[in-house]
């Protein structure tokens, strides 16, 4: 697993993002230079796949605080995913994507109990953050350019797909785990 200060990567990101698009919005509006837009909607897309993320996160931890019940279907494995995740080899790559809060998964730390229950949050998370990376396209409305707007949202949805597979497949080797040990049916 891949740990790195990821918290504060991303907010910086987001922060530059959103200054450079303030920036560029500002030099478009003085001299309307095609290249001034082009830079103010990158910068500002940008900011928003980040910004959302750390929002949508936020929202999420203020809510569950990292309390879910893992038991509940949403959360179960549908009879195709385990074949799936063989087919997609996610046990050979999946410790090589970064870990937003990787002692939130630690035995060190946590019961595997909690750590069930953050992998749901976590989960729901990348979920929603899926389906908010394809709001960006209403954009293209406007601005015009739908098929940048929509390669950068199927580009997001799928980074989020990444940790929403891993979420569910470290997950049911956690719930096999306490099964064995006896602490759920």
């Amino acid at each position: 697993m891949i740990s790195f200060n990821s918290n504060s990567i991303i907010k910086i990101i987001t922060i530059f993002n959103t200054i450079a698009t303030i920036f560029f919005a500002i030099l478009f509006q003085h001299f309307y230079k095609e290249i001034y837009l082009t830079a103010a909607i990158t910068f500002g897309t940008t900011a928003y796949h980040f910004g959302i993320r750390l929002l949508i996160g936020l929202i999420y931890q203020l809510c569950m605080n990292n309390r879910a019940d893992y038991t509940k279907k949403w959360y179960q494995l549908r009879s195709w995913e385990r074949k799936l995740y063989r087919l997609c080899k996610v046990k050979a790559w999946k410790n090589k994507l970064p870990t937003y809060h990787p002692e939130k998964f630690s035995p060190q730390y946590y019961s595997w109990d909690e750590i069930a229950q953050t992998m749901c949050q976590s989960e729901l998370v990348h979920e929603t953050n899926l389906l908010f990376s394809f709001l960006p396209i209403l954009l293209s409305i406007w601005f015009g350019a739908f098929s940048v707007f929509f390669i950068t949202s199927v580009c997001a949805a799928l980074f989020d797909l990444l940790f929403v597979i891993i979420q569910r497949y470290n997950r049911d080797r956690i719930l096999k785990i306490l099964f064995r040990k006896g602490l759920i049916d």
